[in-house]
């Protein structure tokens, strides 16, 4: 090679694959970590293996769900609160599956950015083990993505990808809720995964100091409010769901209750919610105030303190509450399904808000 002409790498390109490795190296026994029946734990391969017969099933159905964190990541990234977004991410996808009576079973994600840093990038990762362990569901592979050019200094990106499981015969499909159907709710943990671009503007327009408490919880920062990861209902959900003493569940994210509940109704019953059943939450209050939002943009932005919804017979509300406080739930009565066009309505002192599915758009900003 001639000494006149330069001699290019990757790395001088502004991709690591030495740092790439050492990222791998370090999140190994994170990944072990979330080793379940079927799946040994390991990574390193081009593909994962699960044995769904070693998890103890005989004629499942398999169920694929993928998602996102949408702009929290930036409140994440802005803020240098990297810890919890990995279960954020875990949770929009197995939420998803327990709604149709899956149990979750292995997880895969994508961890992209312009340039590689392994602190930032494991802290992340360990959030998804962590968000995994929580799931019971192993983490059998994912993809580390450098690429200069793609994101700005600092930005990453965040993509999940999940597999569940279910006894052929066995999942929900919301085809058993009639009129007379009692609506269970189950508490949220916060804002969730779903509205923080309006969360970010009524930051950036008040001029909220984060690093302030709370005005709603004086012994929590405001940003570690807003931080709080995305609630994972599969644990305490799945011995309830294989009783068979629920007929339907909701995952309430983008699209409030007033449009992801009625995605599991049939034609000709309708969803009747107090909006008086429970209290609303001092940080749903202050996002309101602070808006100045009008509460049917609340019911469709927002979880408003409901993170997943269940429809059950009346003879089983008593039953399926005491399990699921026993579990660590804390649980509302809601309302109930009467027949009409499928739909949803919210009716509270603020006023009445009626909705339906929206399957076009996507809420997850």
């Amino acid at each position: 090679m001639s000494d006149d002409k330069p001699s290019y790498t990757y790395e001088q390109a502004g991709v690591s694959i030495a740092a790439g490795n050492a990222l791998v190296k370090a999140i190994g026994p994170l990944v072990k970590a979330t080793r379940r029946p079927g799946a040994d734990g390991e990574i390193g391969g081009f593909g994962g293996f699960f044995d769904p017969r070693a998890a103890g099933y005989k004629d499942p159905l398999l169920v694929a769900g993928n998602d996102g964190v949408g702009t929290k990541l930036k409140l994440a990234i802005d803020s240098g609160r990297h810890e919890t977004v990995g279960i954020d991410l875990v949770a929009m996808c197995v939420n998803d599956l327990i709604v149709q009576g899956a149990e979750p079973l292995f997880f895969l994600d994508y961890f992209a950015t312009g340039k590689l840093e392994n602190g930032i990038a494991e802290t992340v990762i360990a959030g998804i083990a962590e968000g995994c362990k929580l799931a019971g569901c192993a983490l059998i592979g994912g993809e580390t993505a450098e690429m200069p050019g793609m994101y700005a200094e600092g930005d990453y990106d965040l993509a999940g990808f999940c597999v569940g499981a279910v006894e052929r015969g066995e999942q929900l499909t919301g085809e058993r809720v009639a009129p007379g159907h009692v609506l269970l709710g189950l508490a949220s943990s916060g804002v969730h995964s779903n509205g923080f671009s309006l969360v970010r503007r009524l930051a950036e327009d008040k001029g909220w100091r984060l690093d302030r408490p709370a005005l709603f919880d004086q012994d929590r920062l405001l940003i570690e409010t807003l931080m709080e990861p995305t609630r994972i209902y599969v644990k305490s959900l799945l011995p309830v769901v294989r009783s068979g003493k629920v007929d339907a569940l909701a995952h309430i994210t983008g699209g409030g209750l007033l449009e992801n509940i009625p995605r599991v109704l049939p034609e000709g019953a309708r969803a009747v919610v107090d909006a008086d059943a429970w209290a609303q939450p001092g940080l749903m209050a202050f996002l309101q105030a602070q808006g100045n939002i009008e509460p049917g943009e609340m019911a469709r932005t927002f979880n408003c303190g409901v993170g997943m919804v269940l429809a059950v017979l009346p003879e089983h509300v008593g039953s399926v509450t005491a399990e699921l406080v026993e579990a660590g739930e804390t649980v509302f009565r809601l309302g109930e399904i009467v027949a009409g066009h499928r739909g949803c309505e919210v009716r509270g002192s603020q006023g009445t808000w009626s909705g339906k599915a929206d399957w076009s758009a996507s809420h997850d900003a």
